[in-house]
């Protein structure tokens, strides 16, 4: 006899329907459990997490799936799941919660709250029974129950000690009248003081990408000519791609490593991270043109390709670190499968024995392994010390890489998979479409131009109605009004695939959804909000303005005005940019792990976007400019037939192509233009005089 379901059997996230069968009398986050909790006067527990996440899972286990702890909760709770990534307005408000209480966050996050929403207790992961200086979680349930009916006033005090130290923790502007490019100095500066020269990153244990962070110095750096800031760059890039947090056999990247070489993973894959690498490791590849980066690039988003691209194409959201109940299963190896499956093509024995020799050596396998007995591939020496030490060239030694590779490939395809949470979330995806486009900008690969279509079809036909968005796609539903990430990255994407397939239809969506995050979303005081004014108003309406795991939707919106602004030249969309500019600009300099993203936008605003048309009729006409690193350029390559179409626009007011000539180009700054330019040398010298 199977297992009752409880009622998020009826939700489309994979988070919720993983708790469908638990024996906890679970809602989603919906007015029939809200209103059950006012007119019953029970306290409501919040439980808050993602399917990826591991330690939900681990609380799942001992606790929600217990019958015991299940009867105490439905007998004295209301008790509500929420998917954080559906409901990032829900898990930043009581986030911040937790951050003011414990000092710290996570996932899952829990809450207990009176039935107004208002919370009394918070903490993340609770054990069934006390443990690491946890309370069980059964005794702390029995407490607040007993607590909420017998001492009501100092539930209510502890809600106003919380409600007032949320108040103090409101989002505060410090507004600066003017800024300039020495704004950009200090951040620089911090970054670098808290830099790891030894294995890259920032800080030690545990240690994250900060893509948008190493983003920023690289532009300092093109700013500057400091060499210091791009080595660090790219010593970065080099450890990350060769350590475990690099998924050598399949491609694309883990969430973070727990150490502080990059060695071991926790294995979630996002889709965010990877989209946001593989910009990084693109534009390292245009700052250097080392074809490493390159590589890297395409093995990131060829496995997004393979791995998180749903067959309505658009792009899945996670894959958990756990298959088959345990942590990097999937992606860890023992020495012995791995020579026995070297040796299973039926090649040389000898040849297949040195083989594995080569490929234990180049990725540190060993007996002992370096993860709970097993190996999580990393690069152990370069190819140049393992060709002296096999006596190959560097030409055999990666062909025989290559080969090793894909038998375990193989291999690996026939293991039972991480679970995969398949729902669309619109940032998300707007993140992988910018991604897709410069891998095809710098590759010419014509798969990332045509997934980038695609993906944006999806959206247009599936999420969107009008000027308004949903946040959420899965199983034929879309659902959940959009926020302030998914309006203005989506809009970004738009302005992405418009440079290298320029139909007016993109410009055209991307104003309309301008407009209505305007519209909707905006503060009159200097930003926007998070949430719209006819979304569902929770204890507080946040901003969210840091840039931390995504780019905020602050910094994003401030970068699609900028360049909207361009397109259009309407004093609108520059005016705000530069309000929601001065409120940051301050904040980024002083705490720039939190505004990497607004640097990079500031970067763009202070050094006055050039514009860059190149009128072709060869569809790879400004492919040698694409392969630039130039960050201050909106750069529009562009045919005759569709210059005509677009000639109302502002940005392409008065550029003409001159008959007789393949190519003709206009470098613009500032309202004055270049004389019509005829090759890719020119353009880049005016590009760089401008700069």
């Amino acid at each position: 006899m199977g297992k009752r379901l409880n009622r998020l059997a009826n939700e489309t996230s994979p988070y919720l329907l993983q708790h469908a069968d638990n024996p906890v009398d679970w809602y989603p986050w919906c007015e029939e459990a809200l209103r059950r909790a006012r007119e019953e006067d029970k306290p409501i527990f919040l439980s808050i997490g993602y399917s990826a996440c591991h330690w939900c899972h681990v609380m799942e286990h001992e606790c929600f799936e217990d019958e015991e702890v299940a009867s105490i909760m439905n007998e004295h709770y209301i008790n509500i799941k929420v998917d954080r990534e559906e409901r990032p307005d829900i898990d930043d408000t009581y986030q911040r919660v937790c951050q003011l209480v414990t000092g710290t966050g996570g996932w899952p996050l829990s809450v207990f709250l009176t039935p107004d929403l208002k919370p009394f207790y918070v903490g993340t992961y609770f054990p069934k029974e006390d443990r690491y200086g946890l309370p069980g979680f059964p005794r702390l349930l029995k407490y607040l129950a007993e607590l909420y009916r017998s001492d009501r006033a100092k539930i209510n005090r502890q809600v106003e000690m919380i409600m007032d130290g949320l108040s103090m923790l409101e989002f505060k502007p410090k507004v600066v009248e003017s800024m300039d490019l020495t704004l950009l100095d200090e951040p620089a500066i911090h970054l670098l003081d808290d830099a790891d020269m030894i294995n890259g990153g920032f800080g030690g244990a545990p240690k994250f990408p900060n893509a948008m962070n190493l983003i920023f110095l690289l532009r300092y750096y093109r700013m500057k000519g400091i060499s210091r800031f791009l080595n660090f760059v790219l010593l970065t890039l080099d450890k990350m791609a060769d350590g475990g947090i690099h998924d050598h056999i399949g491609g694309g990247f883990h969430r973070y490593a727990v150490d502080a070489r990059w060695m071991v993973p926790h294995f979630e894959k996002m889709l965010y991270d990877n989209a946001l690498l593989a910009v990084l490791y693109a534009e390292a590849y245009q700052i250097s043109r080392d074809g490493r980066y390159m590589e890297v690039m395409k093995d990131t988003l060829d496995y997004m390709l393979r791995d998180m691209l749903s067959s309505e194409h658009g792009f899945c959201s996670s894959q958990d670190a756990d298959s088959e109940g345990e942590e990097g299963k999937y992606y860890t190896w023992s020495i012995d499968e791995v020579r026995r499956l070297i040796g299973s093509d039926g090649s040389n024995n000898n040849s297949s024995s040195e083989h594995a020799d080569i490929f234990c050596a180049y990725y540190g396998i060993s007996e002992q392994g370096n993860f709970e007995g097993k190996n999580i591939l990393h690069v152990s020496m370069s190819i140049d010390t393992l060709a002296s030490r096999f006596n190959k060239s560097r030409d055999e030694v990666k062909a025989i890489l290559e080969r090793c590779r894909r038998l375990l490939f193989n291999a690996r395809a026939s293991r039972v998979k991480p679970a995969r949470d398949d729902k669309i979330i619109l940032a998300w995806n707007a993140l992988a479409i910018s991604a897709m486009v410069k891998g095809y900008k710098v590759s010419g690969d014509e798969r990332y131009l045509d997934a980038a279509l695609n993906a944006v079809g999806m959206i247009e036909d599936k999420m969107a109605k009008g000027s308004r968005l949903k946040r959420i796609y899965k199983d034929g539903v879309a659902k959940i009004d959009a926020y302030l990430d998914d309006y203005s990255s989506y809009i970004n994407a738009l302005l992405d695939l418009f440079e290298v397939n320029p139909k007016s239809i993109y410009l055209e969506r991307a104003v309309a959804y301008m407009e209505h995050m305007l519209q909707h979303f905006w503060d009159s005081s200097n930003d926007l909000y998070y949430t719209s004014d006819e979304h569902e108003q929770l204890i507080v309406r946040s901003k969210n303005p840091y840039d931390l795991s995504t780019p905020s939707g602050n910094s994003m919106a401030a970068l699609a005005l900028i360049r909207l602004y361009h397109y259009t030249h309407k004093q609108e969309y520059i005016s705000k940019a530069e309000s929601i500019l001065k409120a940051y600009a301050l904040h980024a300099a002083e705490n720039p792990f939190a505004y990497g993203n607004m640097l990079n936008v500031l970067y763009l605003y202070l050094k006055k976007p050039i514009e860059v048309t190149v009128i072709s009729d060869a569809r790879d006409g400004g492919r040698e400019l694409w392969k630039e690193f130039m960050p201050e350029c909106i750069l529009v390559t562009i045919n005759k037939d569709n210059l005509d179409r677009l000639e109302g626009i502002p940005f392409f007011s008065g550029k003409v192509s001159i008959e007789g000539k393949d190519l003709t180009a206009y470098v613009c700054k500032e309202f004055r233009c270049s004389l019509p330019l005829h090759s890719v040398e020119e353009v880049k010298k005016h590009i760089l005089e401008e700069a």
